[in-house]
């Protein structure tokens, strides 16, 4: 399901479980993120920006680069 907004500021609620978001909170304290939702939102806007460029490029040598950048940060 893909909501288009006019307010690009506009924010939406995700659930994720309670055990996962104090995961979260534990792996970010002392990392500079000042909330779950901010570490959450950075991961996310990396995620697809990774998968942006991986569609757009055909050379299977740069797509190896990013999965292998996506694993060593523990997204794949």
């Amino acid at each position: 399901m893909c909501a288009k907004s006019s307010n690009k500021t506009e924010k939406v609620t995700i659930k994720i479980p309670r055990p996962l978001y104090d995961n979260i909170a534990r792996v970010i304290e002392g990392a500079g993120y000042n909330s779950v939702t901010d570490f959450v939102v950075y991961v996310l806007r990396d995620l697809v920006t990774s998968h942006d460029i991986a569609e757009h490029q055909t050379a299977p040598d740069e797509t190896d680069k990013i999965k292998q950048r996506l694993r060593k940060l523990g997204y794949m």
